[in-house]
């Protein structure tokens, strides 16, 4: 049931090969696995866009996109994956990666954090330079924390994925056994 629905929201194939942007690449996607939405595919793509995720800017779905397709993962879960970090959730990512930065490389894990700039009447363009100013200034901590959060975040959504498939399908299975009992 549930694929049925994912199924007619995600987009496929035929709509890659048809759109005008994408049709120089469209032989990329040929392989079946990329569409496909099985327990492990779904779960590899989640993975994937778990980590393109935290990498900043526009190129979190082109990140993610490039390891569905090294992994042969599902490609639209992976690139509606990457939405998990936006502009209401990039700042507790950060301090996430930040903290877990600063305990990987022998802090405490509690160092203060520099101000995150707030986007008021600058335009968009200033409010994303000061952003990547304020992510430099985080330093070491960051770059060590923002690898291994992603790391963290596609292992937990491989495994949550993984797992809640099985037992949906157990539990689907068992509720079908009980509408329709062996015949004796």
């Amino acid at each position: 049931m549930f694929k049925k629905h994912l199924r007619r929201w995600l987009p496929n194939q035929e709509m890659v090969a048809k759109n005008l942007f994408m049709r120089p690449f469209a032989h990329w996607f040929t392989d079946p696995r990329l569409w496909h939405l099985n327990r492990r595919s779904v779960a590899g793509g989640v993975a994937a866009g778990a980590i393109g995720g935290l990498i900043p800017g526009p190129l979190q779905i082109i990140t993610s996109a490039l390891l569905a397709l090294i992994f042969r993962v599902n490609l639209p879960v992976s690139a509606l994956m990457t939405f998990y970090s936006n502009p209401l959730t990039i700042g507790p990512l950060y301090w996430l990666a930040y903290r877990l930065g600063s305990l990987l490389i022998g802090g405490n894990g509690y160092t203060v954090l520099p101000a995150m700039p707030v986007w008021g009447e600058q335009s968009m363009q200033d409010w994303i330079r000061e952003m990547a100013a304020w992510a430099w200034s985080m330093g070491m901590p960051l770059a060590v924390g923002l690898p291994a959060l992603a790391l963290l975040l596609a292992l937990a959504g491989y495994v949550l994925i993984d797992q809640g498939w099985r037992l949906h399908v157990r539990w689907s299975a068992w509720r079908r056994s009980k509408r329709n009992p062996p015949a004796q």
